[in-house]
């Protein structure tokens, strides 16, 4: 997946270098995540809900003809999700697992500004901590080192303006848990990532070609 990753982008930015239409540009981007799982076969009476964190990161826009361009991305995304046992003691508990994200897009934009966009997207898990009641635990070993998803987006470019605002969906593709027995819970299942960004994009260099 990795080795496929890395083809995808060189293969994309060597044709675009010599076929390009537009402005290259590198910029630096920053926003809300909105990150919950989906979990199939689970065991019964849990449920899950979203948990609030940001992202940050660089981006390298890359114009292949005109009106569309190849973005790929490196940023750090603060992810994870909120699960109750059913239990009823009231507890409920919170996963962070953080990624180091690499996607590679392919970007749509309009003369007026709005773009579309979508692509492969490598995730690198860093770490990931569990915390209930105000005391936390390292769960690294729940969770598979790198996990894979498909992105989906929207934005708009402010005119005359070096600023964009992206929203965009990341979709989970494959299983990220690792230890069938972590929490007796889920790990035995498949759980897949789900994400919800969005950001404010500022650039911070930009050459003409062609």
């Amino acid at each position: 997946m990795k080795k496929l990753l890395f083809v995808l982008i060189v293969a994309g930015i060597s044709f675009s270098t010599a076929t390009a239409q537009g402005s290259l540009q590198f910029g630096a981007k920053g926003g809300l995540n909105l990150s919950n799982v989906s979990v199939s076969n689970g065991q019964q009476g849990y449920s899950y809900s979203s948990l609030a964190d940001f992202n940050i990161g660089l981006f390298l826009k890359v114009p292949v003809v005109r009106f569309f361009s190849v973005q790929p991305e490196l940023y750090y995304s603060a992810q994870g999700f909120r699960f109750d046992d059913g239990s009823g003691t009231g507890g409920t508990v919170s996963e962070h697992v953080n990624y180091l994200q690499i996607p590679v897009l392919a970007k749509f934009t309009s003369r007026s500004g709005f773009f579309a966009e979508t692509g492969p997207q490598l995730g690198i898990k860093l770490n990931a901590t569990d915390k209930e009641n105000g005391a936390s635990q390292d769960v690294s070993g729940a969770y598979n080192s790198a996990d894979f998803s498909w992105v989906f987006g929207l934005g708009f470019k402010v005119p005359a303006a070096p600023v964009a605002f992206d929203l965009r969906y990341n979709a989970g593709i494959s299983n990220i848990a690792n230890d069938p027995n972590y929490g007796n819970a889920y790990g035995q299942y498949g759980v897949r990532n789900g994400v919800l960004q969005l950001d404010l994009m500022f650039i911070l260099f930009q050459q003409r070609i062609r």
